[in-house]
């Protein structure tokens, strides 16, 4: 699944560990999702959709 968390991060001068921080995942886990080796989990993609306040759909795309 693509997505565009790097891009709305960078925006919002957000590092990786400050991104998962603020969710509650590992940097790891911010990494795997950006570079598309991990699709985030339902509730995962909310609070990530609710933390840079956009629908789900302007986050992540099918690929």
């Amino acid at each position: 699944m693509k997505n565009r968390i790097k891009v709305l991060r960078a925006e919002r001068d957000l590092s990786q560990a400050a991104l998962a921080e603020r969710l509650g995942v590992s940097r790891q886990s911010v990494n795997a999702i950006e570079t598309g080796k991990y699709d985030p989990s339902l509730p995962l993609a909310f609070r990530i959709a609710a933390l840079f306040a956009l629908p789900i759909e302007e986050i992540f795309q099918p690929d």
